[in-house]
């Protein structure tokens, strides 16, 4: 099979589909890798490193798309990639649909197949794929709400830690899942006064069991009340392949203290507050009602060289077992790549991103 990697275009997206490492593995499997120019430079890896591991490099996205049969990437197609869709192609990377009707309207029209890392699901219902970057985001949540907390920053100028005289920032995490817990844990670094949410009392309990956090069920009035006090709020909310809900309404933002920030994870997903939008590395908040909102939907790309490496180290094995099968048997994946897929044929067959993206 060829294999495409696409250079990165999201906005400061310097993440790569392969390293030459990986491109290694996959020429020694047999398969030809196409590699755009530049594709790496942005984390240091050049075009020669590339072809010294046995990779082909293409003069742009175009030659890459035309001549591959599988594309690895890291984020979703953007609008000027959309002509480079086809049949018989097959698109391998996060795609968040279920808040791209753009993108999932213009991959039924080309009749690709699109696999999305984010659904691919393991035997224990867990999400290997997106879980480097989930761990990466709850990490980042806090390192960019302390930031926009500070007054330079548009924030009420309040430090994460405690001072004598000084309390510690209150900062409230709705989702205990894998961002929700890196999130919690880089909080408690920082010595704030955390509090995590959730729905399921189970994953709560586990919690407990290693954390002093305050820890509460998530109901309407539990957030309410926490999101009111808070100095920073964390969405970090998932429903696999589904639209985030909107848990934190336009009116618990307002009743938020001016300079509050509100750090959404869950944007890729339509966001989990009802003020969110998404936003860019180059312009990463806005405020509503007097809350700082940081909502970039690709927070990883920030440390676009760990972020690389730690997902190439969960997905290789993927792309290994699709390139060596195909597109066509998925569903006996003995990875869970069935989950992964999305689109085909011109159909949505993800039955959480069908339902997000039916008409209403």
């Amino acid at each position: 099979m060829r294999i495409g990697v696409p250079k990165e275009i999201k906005n400061h997206e310097r993440r790569v589909g392969l390293t030459p490492d990986a491109v290694c593995v996959l020429v020694g499997d047999g398969h030809e890798v196409i590699v755009e120019r530049a594709a790496g430079t942005g984390i240091g890896l050049t075009d020669h490193d590339f072809a010294e591991a046995g990779a082909m490099i293409a003069v742009d996205a175009e030659e890459v798309y035309g001549q591959a049969d599988l594309i690895v990437k890291v984020k979703e197609p953007q609008a000027s990639e959309f002509p480079y869709l086809r049949p018989g192609l097959s698109v391998f990377g996060y795609l968040h649909l279920a808040a791209e009707r753009e993108l999932a309207e213009a991959l039924q029209a080309s009749e690709c197949t699109a696999i999305a890392f984010e659904t691919v699901t393991d035997a224990q219902g867990r999400l290997p794929l997106l879980a480097p970057m989930s761990a990466i985001a709850g990490r980042l949540s806090i390192q960019m709400g302390a930031w926009a907390l500070q007054s330079t920053s548009g924030g009420k100028g309040q430090l994460m830690s405690p001072l004598p005289g000084a309390p510690p920032a209150h900062v409230t995490i709705l989702g205990a899942g894998n961002a929700g817990q890196h999130a919690m844990e880089s909080a408690i670094g920082l010595l704030a006064d955390v509090c995590i949410v959730d729905l399921d009392t189970s994953r709560l309990a586990r919690l407990g069991e290693t954390h002093g956090s305050l820890l509460r069920t998530a109901t309407p009035e539990s957030v309410h009340e926490l999101v009111a006090r808070s100095d920073l709020v964390v969405g970090a909310v998932l429903l696999p392949g589904a639209a985030a809900p909107k848990l934190v309404s336009k009116q618990m933002v307002k009743d938020m203290s001016p300079g509050s920030v509100l750090v959404d994870i869950s944007i890729d997903q339509g966001g989990c507050c009802e003020t969110s939008k998404g936003t860019t590395h180059d312009a990463p908040t806005f405020v509503q009602d007097g809350v700082v909102h940081y909502c970039v939907t690709n927070m990883p790309a920030a440390v676009s060289r760990s972020a690389t490496f730690a997902l190439l180290f969960a997905t290789l094995p993927y792309v290994r077992e699709l390139a060596a099968r195909g597109a066509e048997s998925l569903e006996h994946s003995e990875h869970g790549l069935g989950s992964g897929l999305n689109v085909r044929q011109g159909e949505i067959v993800h039955p959480a991103v069908k339902a997000s993206l039916a008409p209403r």
